[in-house]
């Protein structure tokens, strides 16, 4: 496994399960579990992974099975509820996520601090992994390296992530920030809320904190990114974007206390026609990206993993376990991406006067949106 982050871990215990040998090289020596940040699943998916023995019953999640759609009034600084939808979500916290992945990957060989530089065919069959000083011979390399994948120049040179022209700023907050905000807080405790502005939107979610009983404010705000003439940071730019649009309350609750962690960057997307070609394969982040309007990183990662699984326990021999699993996750991939470039095309390039719309609106939007496609964060078909 080239990475050794959720997609990396997910897959060292698929092979692990599928009785192979596994070694991970993850390139960082720091600490993952430090990224703090929120992810949602599918419901199903997290309960299957459970009983499958990828993640524990114990690990905390925070299940919420309506979404709330909300905006700001024209010409007041107050809410107004445009929508509600069943829309039931599995919010974790990523290190707790990880964590819990990489302790249950216990039986793989896991190196850190060991970026990978260069994978190879090997003259007699499988590849050649160097990280390093190490050279070691594999039957099969996963690239579960990211973005900016090793392993991907092998599989697909040409593919290149490709620019969305906005960004998404991400960030989680203590609860004290709901202080003072009693109906927000109530709101945020049963759904996960939208918020639409002219020019992008807003997501906000509670997630289980790091420390057993405690939790956190995860949001995700997406819009242009800052002009070159800003010369503040992340965290005022996204507090300023807060005041211009939000209502009040909830412009408030981003500007109350300092963030637990606060990343930006900027949107783009792309997907390898072909996932697998032996011997590599590629997982999560290293084969596809989609806007994360998705909200489907980790699930796609976590599938994936599923996905390998079963080829591997299936098939006669490691080339035939790729194909299967080429076959199956290939397609996938393109799917999310052509929604997630759908949605951020409604959501932030050119929404729609949210004010003016109600529940009808909003569904209709949604079906419009979506075009057949399906998406659990709609109440739908649950992939």
């Amino acid at each position: 496994m080239v990475g050794g982050s959720i997609a990396g871990c997910a897959m060292a215990i698929a092979g692990a399960r599928a009785g192979a040998e596994v070694t991970v090289h993850e390139r960082s020596d720091a600490a993952l579990e430090d990224r703090g940040f929120g992810i949602v699943v599918p419901p199903p998916l997290h309960t299957e992974l459970v009983a499958a023995g990828y993640l524990d019953a114990g690990m905390p999640t925070a299940p919420v099975r309506s979404r709330v759609w909300l905006t700001r009034e024209h010409g007041r600084p107050v809410a107004r509820e445009l929508a509600r939808q069943e829309s039931a979500v599995t919010p974790c916290h990523w290190g707790l996520l990880w964590r819990t992945l990489r302790a249950n990957a216990g039986a793989a060989t896991y190196h850190r601090g060991s970026p990978v530089t260069e994978v190879l065919r090997h003259p007699s069959g499988g590849a050649v992994l160097r990280a390093g000083d190490l050279e070691e011979h594999y039957d099969i390399v996963v690239g579960a390296d990211g973005p900016r994948s090793v392993t991907r120049a092998a599989v697909a040179p040409g593919v290149r992530p490709v620019p969305a022209g906005y960004a998404v700023w991400r960030g989680t907050l203590p609860l004290d920030a709901l202080a003072g905000h009693p109906r927000q807080e109530d709101l945020v405790r049963s759904a996960w809320i939208t918020l639409g502005f002219r020019g992008g939107h807003g997501v906000f979610y509670l997630i289980p904190g790091a420390t057993a009983g405690t939790g956190l404010l995860a949001y995700a705000v997406y819009a242009p990114p800052p002009p070159a003439s800003w010369s503040g940071g992340r965290e005022e730019y996204v507090r300023r974007i807060a005041e211009e649009h939000f209502p009040a309350d909830w412009a408030d609750i981003v500007g109350r206390g300092a963030h637990t962690s606060l990343a930006c960057h900027d949107v783009s997307d792309f997907h390898v026609p072909r996932v697998a070609r032996p011997p590599f394969l590629l997982a999560g982040d290293a084969a596809s990206i989609t806007r994360p309007h998705t909200a489907s990183g980790a699930t796609k990662a976590l599938q994936d993993a599923l996905c390998l699984e079963r080829a591997l326990c299936s098939a006669s021999s490691p080339a035939e376990a790729l194909h299967r699993y080429a076959d199956e996750r290939s397609g996938e991939g393109a799917r999310l991406v052509a929604l997630g470039r759908r949605l951020g095309y409604a959501m932030v390039e050119r929404t729609p006067d949210w004010a003016s719309m109600g529940a009808t609106e909003v569904a209709a939007w949604c079906r419009s949106t979506l075009d057949g496609a399906g998406s659990y964060l709609y109440g739908g078909d649950p992939r």
